[in-house]
């Protein structure tokens, strides 16, 4: 979800983390790293390496855009402790392919009330994070205080160890599309940074994110924001029992 530094209503969503499917080629290593090393690279099939090269590998290149040089990856610090009575997904410390729930699923009274409290924590966190974006801010010290709030709250940071991804939370810079993993890269005057916020609590996963403005911000960058904020809402609204995915990719686009 993207919106100004200044938080706007937000959907929120929130699946169960407790069923998975097998893919044909095992994804338990999608992200390979040496933990302080400056290199992460994401690993996929020959089929979909283009897409991958696009959406991940291509923020490691140093081009000019005129305005900005390309983002560059930075020191990535090693994987930050979780407590060890916070209950963890299933993907975390085993070597089954993490993946997505298969077929509609139902939950009762019980699972819609979980799915709201790990939805409204992770709320509460990606406000948090909000507030942290400022020039001078590396998206390391964002994943160090976002990785600490959630497990005060007895939660376990969803992103830490799926797929082999090293980080707490995501922090896509510019460029970085999604997924980004947080380095020692201090924001600059002008960045628009993404900030995805996902925990496990109670056996669900409560999903959310938000794209915020560091400092003084190009009419350029604030008009993705603002079209990419009516693009989501024109999309929830069209959200109802029954309504085929393809129709709000439809409205989107």
């Amino acid at each position: 979800m993207v919106v100004p530094s200044s938080l706007q209503p937000r959907i929120l969503s929130s699946f169960a983390g407790v069923r998975f499917i097998r893919f044909a080629q095992p994804v338990q290593h999608l992200f390979r790293f040496n933990p302080g090393s400056k290199h992460v690279s994401m690993q996929l099939s020959r089929s979909l390496s283009g897409l991958t090269d696009l959406l991940f590998n291509r923020r490691n290149e140093d081009v000019a855009d005129g305005k900005r040089k390309r983002l560059r990856p930075g020191k990535i610090s090693p994987c930050r402790p979780v407590p060890n009575h916070i209950l963890r997904p299933p993907y975390v410390g085993s070597r089954q392919p993490p993946g997505i729930a298969s077929g509609p699923e139902v939950h009762d009274e019980k699972g819609i009330e979980c799915m709201r409290a790990s939805g409204k924590l992770a709320a509460q966190v990606l406000e948090f994070a909000g507030t942290l974006v400022k020039p001078g801010i590396s998206t390391d010290e964002i994943d160090q205080a976002v990785h600490q709030m959630i497990i005060d709250n007895g939660a376990y940071p969803s992103p830490l160890g799926y797929g082999g991804f090293p980080k707490s939370v995501c922090t896509s810079l510019n460029e970085c599309i999604c997924h980004g993993i947080p380095d020692s890269r201090e924001l600059e005057d002008g960045d628009i940074i993404n900030i995805d916020v996902t925990v496990y609590l109670n056996g669900y996963h409560g999903d959310t994110s938000a794209t915020f403005f560091c400092g003084e911000v190009d009419e350029e960058a604030k008009t993705l924001v603002q079209v990419t904020k009516e693009c989501l809402y024109k999309a929830i609204s069209v959200c109802a029992p029954g309504v085929e995915f393809k129709k709000i990719g439809r409205t989107i686009k």
